[in-house]
């Protein structure tokens, strides 16, 4: 599955201790993040992290993008609510594409640790069925 990790500046070494105590789980998984927050986890748990843009040049609208596009399995997301209005509105077009896409998606970490729990049970493996890059969809268009 493919899993993007997003935290704001404030959240980002709650991101990096999250994926050291699932670092089991999400190295099963393919992951992307914005720079900052993609070598931060790198760097601290050995992962295989595609850095994206950084934040503010564009990173977290590369995700948006992959959202739309249904490229993105699950989204953590941990941000801080006291940003400016730009972001905030930023975070809203991304939410809203999360949902129309179907995309689990956890702002805080009580939620994720919910879907990540989730998707090491097998209980989010639908989402291999709707993402055209799945190995699932892959291998069946050459049958």
């Amino acid at each position: 599955m493919e899993i993007a990790l997003i935290a704001s500046e404030t959240k980002r070494e709650l991101m990096v201790q999250f994926c050291i105590a699932y670092c089991g789980v999400l190295a099963k998984h393919n992951i992307c993040a914005p720079k900052l927050t993609g070598k931060n986890v790198a760097e601290a748990t050995g992962l295989s992290v595609e850095e994206l843009l950084p934040d503010t040049e564009g990173g977290i609208q590369q995700i948006a993008s992959r959202v739309t596009y249904d490229e993105i399995d699950v989204l953590l997301y941990f941000r801080d609510n006291s940003e400016n209005t730009d972001a905030m509105l930023r975070d809203a077009a991304l939410m809203r594409e999360c949902d129309r896409s179907n995309i689990p998606t956890a702002t805080n970490i009580a939620t994720a640790e919910a879907i990540i729990t989730a998707l090491d049970r097998g209980d989010l493996d639908w989402r291999n069925f709707i993402n055209p890059k799945s190995e699932y969809n892959r291998t069946r268009r050459f049958k």
